[in-house]
């Protein structure tokens, strides 16, 4: 975790402090439609030279199945590394459309950027939604070189419900195995504002979704943490009061403790959706995460 002053901590927590109503209304949530706002921003902020190479790719057979790939409009015929993005909305909400910002924002720092869909609550419940993660990094293995991605260096990102999604794919082994990929495969995670450890579950989007699996300790990604983990950055805002920040500074310590590789990071004054909106090209000043969480990606993919 990187340390900073109380005077550091205070200028940055004014500056979360200064965004302007609108903005704080209009992007009050992850997971809801102004999400979408955000793409739309970012189409009108400048050129910047990404563009979406496949729309509604399929992944699976079901209505929600499906993907977008975004990537650099140009690449010098290099393969680049893969990142399979999974939004939140507490696994009953989100359309790839609308994170558009998310795909963008990582193609134009050097990936083929892969953003899924996947089936929600109340239609299906846990592990449903984690299975679908699971073909889409199947996928992402077997289709995106045709994009210009190279398929030995996939990594995940994901914010909030879609970090828990990446989260359970780099460490409980059993989701990609089941879906015929290598669990090796996935070369690194960068998680943003994700629960970890929440059991038991005391709100209503928690027990929707977990609520009736019989093992509910098997939900928790902190269970499953590994020596051999992929390397992973946890990012948090110290003033997320959706998921506590306590969930990344507990997995962060649990595979610390097994020995695996593992970058935590708490950014001071800054709230759950800050780090979703910092992806954006409009907001990204006011929370680093997107270059954080790039380098460190590209570190560990190389």
């Amino acid at each position: 975790m990187i340390s900073q002053s109380p005077t550091a901590r205070r200028t940055r927590r004014r500056s979360f402090a200064r965004r302007p109503a609108w903005a704080a209304s209009l992007l009050a949530l992850t997971g809801c439609t102004p999400a979408g706002l955000l793409t739309g921003f970012d189409r009108l902020a400048a050129p910047g030279g990404v563009t979406r190479v496949a729309q509604g790719a399929a992944y699976g057979t079901e209505p929600r199945q499906k993907l977008d790939v975004w990537a650099p409009a140009r690449r010098a015929g290099q393969e680049l590394p893969i990142v399979v993005f999974f939004y939140g909305g507490g696994w009953n909400s989100g359309e790839r459309g609308d994170y558009g910002f998310a795909g963008a924002a990582f193609a134009g720092e050097g990936f083929v950027a892969i953003v899924p869909d996947y089936r929600l609550v109340p239609s299906v419940r846990f592990p449903a939604f984690v299975e679908d993660g699971a073909l889409a990094v199947r996928w992402a293995r077997d289709n995106a070189a045709r994009y210009g991605g190279d398929p030995k260096r996939i990594t995940l990102a994901g914010h909030s419900a879609g970090a828990y999604n990446a989260a359970m794919l780099a460490l409980d082994r059993r989701f990609l195995t089941e879906a015929g990929v290598d669990p090796k495969t996935v070369r690194a995670a960068a998680l943003l504002s994700g629960p970890y450890d929440f059991y038991p579950f005391t709100e209503p989007r928690g027990r929707g979704a977990f609520g009736a699996f019989a093992q509910p300790l098997e939900t928790q990604p902190i269970n499953f943490a590994r020596a051999d983990a992929p390397p992973m950055f946890l990012a948090h805002g110290s003033d997320d009061r959706v998921v506590f920040p306590k969930n990344s500074r507990n997995l962060a310590q649990r595979l610390q403790q097994a020995g695996a590789p593992v970058t935590l990071r708490i950014y001071p004054g800054a709230s759950h959706v800050d780090l979703a909106v910092g992806l954006s090209r409009t907001f990204r000043q006011r929370v680093p995460v997107l270059a954080d969480s790039a380098a460190f990606l590209h570190q560990h993919s190389r």
